[in-house]
């Protein structure tokens, strides 16, 4: 598996680990139901790490702009971010599946 699509996954991983935290801690303050963010606390932490590191070590490969790899770092902090940042990578000439779907 190619680091861009492993990039890829842990991108969409890491966004929906994301959401799944945030909806564990609105459970965490108005059902008393802690064990969602106890248990999703150090995933989305691994994950998210995991992002940072990858995103990190493509840059080089990829020819990343340092604002591209910038906006591409945003996306691990703000919700849905991985999502679009997916998105960006499937539609954009830099993504394995485009360049074989054109050769």
């Amino acid at each position: 598996m190619n680091s861009l699509r492993t990039f890829r996954i842990v991108a969409i991983l890491e966004a929906t680990s994301f959401l799944l935290l945030l909806v564990a801690s609105v459970l965490k303050r108005t059902a008393d139901a802690e064990i969602g963010v106890t248990v999703l606390g150090p995933v989305h932490g691994a994950l998210f790490i995991a992002y940072v590191l990858l995103a990190l070590n493509l840059r080089p490969d990829q020819g990343w702009s340092t604002k591209t790899t910038l906006l591409i770092l945003l996306g691990a902090v703000i919700p849905f971010g991985g999502y679009v940042v997916d998105r960006w990578l499937t539609t954009s000439s830099r993504s394995p599946e485009v360049q074989s779907a054109g050769s």
